[in-house]
């Protein structure tokens, strides 16, 4: 599997505010993101492979709105976790 326990615990500790924290709106966001990374990997060479394109569109409208509600509630930290995946509007 392309997502260990291992992986997403680093993923928390380095977005979030510690390794166990999985609820912040930022901890989320970077596993999305890698998430998004991984199934765009996947459908570059698996085209006609809907239930994934399905399930990639599924999860970046997850992203989006976490973002959306990141930039309501706290306009600085939507600007340093846009700066630091790198995503842009």
């Amino acid at each position: 599997m392309y997502l260990t326990s291992e992986k997403k615990a680093e993923i928390f500790e380095k977005y979030g505010k510690s390794n166990t924290d999985t609820g912040s709106p930022e901890a989320q966001i970077a596993l999305f993101s890698y998430r998004i990374s991984h199934l765009t990997d996947h459908l570059k060479s698996n085209h006609k492979d809907y239930n994934t394109e399905r399930a990639l569109g599924m999860l970046v409208g997850k992203r989006r709105r976490l973002l959306d509600h990141l930039r309501t509630k706290d306009i600085e930290r939507y600007r340093a976790i846009i700066k630091e995946l790198g995503i842009r509007k």
